[in-house]
């Protein structure tokens, strides 16, 4: 990971570094294993994401993920399974930086995802702070700010996408392409071909309102058309591409 990246959150894990910036690449990881997380977040990506919605990451995984991470003060995102206080508090708990809500169809949506991820006055996070169980100092609540992604990644959630854009406590909209294109009914190369379609509207709701946009790609090719539609903050690739290219590239040095 980028030094200036470490260094941003190096004292407050889950606190005051969001790790989804602007012109960042990461990667996503869906599988549980500490040895692939420990080499990945030695690499070159600004970010990883934990998928606790479509990975292998149940809370005991989640919780020897953030050990290891935040004790290598490597910060991370956590994409939990829906909006529920209970799994949204738990992934900042274990010291993410930054969550990444999906499912997010509605501005009431958006505002219980940020109220989960704040603690009183601004939210109802519960004070639990599990990275002290392993030595790492947890930010103090009132100077918490984790920052908060929400996915768009349905024909409801583009509708609604103005008034989501705009809770207060909203840092990012997330872009699921794969379900957005499911749920308008497109093939996927159709949504990110068209330039002036869904993506431009998310982009503008977000310019609308101030915050960020990021999504998920996959692959660098995915990432290149995204980044033309004004997406800069990007999931570039998955950890189970990244073990294929990596093996195919050593492979193809034998020839």
């Amino acid at each position: 990971m980028h030094d200036d990246t470490i260094s941003a959150s190096e004292s407050d894990p889950g606190g005051t570094a969001g790790v989804l910036k602007p012109s960042s690449s990461g990667v996503w990881c869906s599988i549980g294993d500490g040895v692939v997380l420990a080499a990945l977040a030695r690499s070159a990506f600004d970010w990883i994401a934990l998928d606790a919605q479509h990975g292998e990451f149940d809370r005991r995984a989640l919780t020897d993920a953030g050990r290891m991470l935040t004790s290598g003060r490597h910060p991370f995102a956590v994409r939990v399974g829906r909006v529920d206080a209970q799994q949204i508090g738990f992934a900042l708990d274990i010291g993410a930086s930054t969550v990444i809500v999906p499912q997010i169809d509605t501005a009431d949506d958006a505002r219980r995802s940020v109220l989960a991820a704040h603690y009183p006055p601004r939210g109802t996070r519960s004070w639990g702070p599990v990275t002290a169980m392993w030595g790492i100092r947890s930010v103090d609540a009132a100077d918490a700010a984790p920052q908060v992604a929400v996915m768009i990644e349905s024909e409801r959630a583009l509708s609604n996408v103005g008034e989501i854009a705009s809770v207060s406590g909203v840092d990012l909209l997330f872009v699921g392409p794969f379900d957005l294109a499911l749920s308008l009914g497109v093939p996927l190369d159709d949504l990110l071909d068209d330039a002036r379609g869904p993506l431009s509207t998310i982009r503008a709701a977000a310019d609308a309102a101030g915050i960020g946009v990021a999504a998920f790609a996959g692959t660098p090719e995915r990432a290149r058309v995204l980044r033309d539609r004004g997406f800069d903050c990007l999931a570039v690739a998955t950890d189970v591409s990244v073990i294929a290219a990596g093996a195919d590239s050593l492979l193809g040095e034998l020839q």
